[in-house]
């Protein structure tokens, strides 16, 4: 049995659809029952839960592929997911091949939006957590900040990141090629989290005409309209004035829909044929897919806004094989240390068997009365 062994399960936008996502992402509440969850597997003695809008990621130190088997057990079975269909889709890598996943993650070379930098901020957070659950021990810790050190250093000595397109200014172009410009534009924020506020940024500094910011805490939507220099509204004024805005941009953390099909129309019918753009960035997604079959309604969600943004792309391109040379010697230089580490360790416990071993010997000699 091996005593140690750095591995990656899990599920991203290059394995599964926008829709399977949104049934394996863990809310607030899952994530920290998961977290409870691998805490108790047997074989596995280190974890961190990388839980994003693309991808859930478990990575972990454990025995073997039993553990694994056995992380994938506990996942599904949190998530309600069917582990054959699981399986089917999974990411799954150990050794070097997970370390050099996680160096080209946390550089941004396996997002969407190629080169973003919200997913270093995220990995950064998932390692926090598992350091305040404790689930973080002497491998995770090490492997994680290597990680850190080379996200900025392919950041800082590369490309990857010029001509960065995200989410946000996707959003807003398209905006701009719906109405012609935005100067007339009034824009609802549905939530009031990184997400929502960076959007709301983004269409503020294309001059819209009015903003206003819905929350269920209307005090954390006092406080990102303050910054936009916008309204606050509760999360139920926001939904029954729909109509009275042009673009809707929906990022909240609800387990699903807030926005009906039926709460457009009503919306549509009070704006006399002028379009409206709805902007899904949540999973699970906040808005219902049958919204997108209105007249006159302009619906996309994060994997639309991602194919549009692979257009625009081509100068970050040509950076990714000088990222992948630069992660690959520092991913082959970390992993020579943690296989340091994990000898170590087996030959620890060799010493301590063996040393178990010759004391029972002397014990049975000694009972017995046979020599040694």
């Amino acid at each position: 049995m091996n005593h140690g062994e750095f591995f990656v399960i899990g599920a991203t936008h290059r394995t599964a659809p926008l829709g399977t996502r949104e049934r394996l992402a863990l809310t607030a509440e899952a994530e920290a029952g998961l977290a409870g969850d691998l805490a108790g597997l047997s074989g596995l003695g280190e974890s961190v839960v990388l839980n994003t809008c693309n991808r859930v990621e478990i990575y972990g130190v454990g025995t073997g592929r039993e553990t694994r088997g056995r992380v994938m057990a506990a996942f599904c079975a949190r998530q309600r997911f069917a582990l054959p269909d699981f399986e089917k889709l999974r990411l799954d890598l150990c050794g070097p091949a997970a370390v050099q996943h996680l160096l080209e993650v946390a550089a941004g070379l396996d997002s969407q939006m190629l080169g973003e930098n919200e997913i270093f901020g995220q990995v950064k957070k998932a390692y926090a957590a598992a350091q305040t659950r404790g689930s973080a021990g002497a491998v995770l810790n090490r492997i994680f900040q290597k990680t850190f050190q080379a996200a900025k250093h392919v950041r800082t000595h590369t490309a990857i990141t010029s001509g960065l397109v995200s989410v946000a200014n996707v959003a807003v172009d398209l905006a701009m090629s719906i109405f012609g410009g935005l100067g007339g534009t009034h824009v609802l924020l549905l939530g009031a989290g990184e997400i929502g506020t960076k959007s709301g940024r983004a269409f503020r500094s294309r001059g819209v005409a009015g903003l206003a910011v819905a929350s269920r805490r209307i005090e954390h939507a006092a406080e990102v309209a303050t910054e936009l220099g916008g309204c606050a509204q509760s999360f139920e004024e926001g939904l029954g004035r729909l109509g009275e805005f042009d673009v809707v941009v929906c990022a909240t953390s609800a387990p699903g829909t807030v926005v009906s099909a039926e709460a457009v129309r009503e919306a549509m019918g009070r704006r006399q044929g002028r379009p409206l753009f709805i902007i899904d960035l949540a999973l699970p997604r906040d808005v219902d897919a049958a919204v997108a079959g209105i007249e006159n309604v302009f619906l996309y969600n994060l994997d639309d806004l991602a194919c549009i943004a692979t257009k625009n792309r081509s100068a970050r391109e040509a950076e990714i094989g000088k990222c992948r040379v630069l992660l690959r010697a520092r991913a082959d230089a970390l992993w020579s240390q943690v296989a340091a580490q994990f000898a170590a360790t087996e030959a620890r416990a060799g010493g301590q068997m063996d040393a178990a071993y010759s004391s029972r010997r002397l014990l049975l000699a000694a009972t017995a009365g046979c020599p040694t």
